[in-house]
């Protein structure tokens, strides 16, 4: 017998994070960072990345998404807090840490906000 498993709407977001967390993990090689702290940071921030957005796909867990939002904007100040502002890594995790929080805070936001589909109580009738 055939089994389904019920996906969420939010999944897909959850497979771009994972895609940006490897990306995260590949930018020293990629850009081939000179400094060592930038390097240790993407790699270990990376990391527990790929493991929280592998959980959430495998089975959903509303933490998972409030601690990307976390790393993500640790991603984001890290240039500041770990003392690399001017180095080549700073528009990297800038980039790569605002919308990794961007896609975890919308998926928040799809999961606390958005009404079911075919929950028509709060509207005055289905869609034209």
């Amino acid at each position: 017998m055939a089994y389904r498993i019920a996906r969420r709407r939010e999944t897909v977001l959850d497979i771009y994070i994972l895609a940006l967390a490897i990306a995260l993990c590949a930018a020293p090689f990629l850009f081939s960072y000179s400094l060592g702290t930038p390097r240790i940071d993407d790699w270990a921030t990376g990391l527990l990345m790929l493991a929280c957005a592998t959980a959430a796909l495998m089975a959903f867990a509303e933490w998972e998404e409030w601690t990307m939002l976390a790393l993500g904007l640790g991603v984001a100040a890290s240039p500041w807090l770990l003392g690399f502002p001017h180095a080549k890594a700073m528009p990297i995790n800038l980039g790569l840490g605002l919308t990794i929080a961007y896609l975890s805070a919308l998926e928040l936001v799809l999961i606390h906000y958005d009404p079911p589909p075919g929950d028509w109580s709060s509207r005055s009738g289905p869609p034209s």
